[in-house]
């Protein structure tokens, strides 16, 4: 499905991958997090300056990476927080001061009212019951408390109105330290929000086209037909 893909992306670098449908961004993205169902024939992926190519998902995330999943799942009978706060200690390095389950709630609390929920997250279950938007506003709450060195957010912006975006596009750039970031988008609306350092067009598994933010205007206007 991949054919070459190269990038390189740094710590507090915003990459865009735009693109038409089964040009294989999505799929990018789960082989970057290590999903079993894809097998990579060839090539490196290395974070940080370590080969994780054969690593699992789990280790990946405690090395460093997350993804934002384009379609979230609902857990029934996880909570939420309890979920939350296990994978943020699980994270912690050795020897890392775990995070206490008051100071948890003040941070969740804190992250959760700056993306604008209308519920008490201590409360719900993992995804249940959530609309398209407060799942993806739950995706980028744990993204901000997890704190990763890097991230892929696999089409954020779907499904949103307007003012979910807006929430979203706010605690990306409130983040208070440099992230490298992967965002995955059909479309350049997001990105009146989020200023992209680079966007790349792929088409049929590659890289067509790398540029700055202006190739996202370009595309908006005359769309992927020159690539293709």
């Amino acid at each position: 499905i991949l054919n070459g893909v190269n990038l390189t992306i740094k710590k507090g670098e915003i990459h865009a991958i735009m693109g038409p449908n089964g040009g294989g961004k999505s799929t990018l993205a789960q082989v970057l997090m290590g999903h079993p169902h894809y097998v990579i024939t060839e090539g490196t992926i290395t974070l940080n300056g370590t080969d994780i190519t054969t690593l699992t998902p789990d280790q990946r995330a405690k090395a460093g990476l997350f993804l934002g999943f384009q379609y979230p799942v609902e857990v029934t009978g996880v909570n939420y927080a309890s979920f939350l706060r296990m994978a943020i200690n699980e994270n912690k390095k050795t020897g890392e001061k775990k995070l206490s389950p008051i100071a948890f709630r003040n941070q969740l609390k804190e992250g959760a009212e700056q993306l604008a929920f209308q519920d008490d997250l201590t409360k719900r279950s993992l995804n249940e019951g959530f609309s398209g938007g407060e799942k993806k506003k739950a995706e980028i709450l744990q993204m901000a408390m997890l704190k990763p060195a890097f991230a892929v957010l696999d089409e954020p912006d779907s499904g949103l109105d307007v003012d979910a975006l807006k929430y979203i596009a706010k605690a990306i750039n409130a983040l208070d330290y440099k992230l490298g970031l992967v965002l995955i988008t059909h479309y350049q609306r997001i990105l009146h929000y989020i200023k992209p350092d680079f966007v790349h067009v792929m088409i049929k598994g590659k890289i067509a086209k790398s540029g700055d933010h202006v190739l996202a205007k370009e595309i908006e206007e005359s769309g992927y037909e020159t690539y293709v």
